[in-house]
């Protein structure tokens, strides 16, 4: 039996609710998936509540799931969707910082920084300075990057407006670059 024909099988499992079968689905995801929910969250214990709460949903919509595409991205766009719904809700941090159109520090057109000055930087280095971002200038930043989502689909996701996600892509993007700099000038915060 290869892995495809495995994971089917734990699959059928899950949506007859059999606990040993969402035991093996958790255990199959979960560093993958946790390292998602710590791209949205700097705090590992709220990250592996989120993760919770996100396979909590993978099991409730499992009989939705239509086998057109990759499960592994069907349960990572379900962890997603779990971040930033939490992100929404809190009352402590909202999403939405502002809407200072005036902050240009890159040009709209700007898709990547340049990231040649950073290649001495570990992948691990790199995270924890995105770790180190505000929840605002973090969700948008992994959702514009990572997820490859438009300004308006943020926009719609986050409950902002499209100048309010490229206004904080464009800090974290400068927040970002900072922290690095100053990790290469021997800082050792984000080591």
């Amino acid at each position: 039996m290869d892995k495809k024909e495995k994971l089917d099988k734990i699959i059928e499992g899950c949506v007859r609710k059999d606990r040993a079968s969402q035991e093996k689905l958790f255990k199959h995801f979960y560093s993958r998936m946790l390292v998602v929910c710590m791209r949205y969250t700097s705090d590992r214990d709220t990250a592996e509540e989120l993760l919770q709460n996100g396979f909590i949903k993978v099991f409730e919509k499992l009989d939705k799931y239509e086998d057109t595409g990759s499960f592994e991205g069907w349960v990572k766009r379900i962890m997603v969707n779990t971040c930033i719904d939490f992100y929404r809700k809190s009352k402590k941090d909202p999403v939405q910082i502002d809407e200072d159109e005036s902050f240009k520090v890159f040009d709209e057109n700007t898709s990547e920084f340049d990231l040649v000055d950073f290649e001495e930087l570990n992948t691990q280095t790199i995270m924890n300075a995105i770790s180190e971002l505000s929840p605002a200038y973090r969700n948008v930043f992994n959702l514009y990057v990572l997820e490859n989502l438009s300004h308006k689909d943020i926009a719609e996701r986050l409950g902002i407006s499209e100048g309010t996600s490229k206004s904080n892509l464009a800090k974290a993007r400068f927040n970002l670059q900072k922290a690095l700099k100053g990790k290469l000038k021997g800082n050792d915060k984000y080591k």
